[in-house]
């Protein structure tokens, strides 16, 4: 399948699960196709097509910055670098969602967050975990 195709297909999915976790997070169609993992999993079957039908078909490697550029050259590649983000970013920001549910911080809070998560992953998590710890009053550990 083309690359480009399947990079429309997959950005199109990862927004309709980012969706369901900014707009209606703990209703049961969020639960069914999100939280237990259907659309993470669809994006994770799509990474693994990827990978397993064009390996070794790009040149390059991940030792150094150069061999990473030349590597993400080939468009199956970095299709599968995207899709890895896309799957990872939408599986923390359902952590969060769920972690802050689970300790009583309410979903507006965590709005911020999300977004910061589908846009700048690790950026997402670092605020909704600092936020956690201003309103919980502790660094908090458990139920990571």
């Amino acid at each position: 399948m083309d690359a480009e195709l399947l990079f429309k297909i997959s950005n199109l999915t990862a927004l309709i699960g980012w969706g369901f976790i900014f707009f209606v997070p703990h209703y049961r169609i969020t639960n069914n196709f999100v939280r237990l993992g259907i659309i993470p999993a669809a994006l994770a079957l799509v990474y693994l097509f990827v990978a397993l039908f064009n390996f070794g078909a790009a040149e390059g490697d991940f030792s150094s910055i150069e061999g990473l550029r030349s590597l993400f050259e080939n468009d199956y590649a970095l299709l599968a670098g995207w899709v890895h983000y896309l799957v990872f970013d939408q599986w923390v920001g359902l952590w969060e969602t769920y972690n802050a549910k689970k300790l009583g911080i309410k979903h507006g809070y965590i709005i911020p967050c999300l977004i910061l998560t589908l846009m700048l992953g690790p950026v997402g998590l670092l605020t909704y975990l600092l936020l956690r710890s201003i309103l919980l009053k502790r660094w908090h550990f458990q139920n990571f």
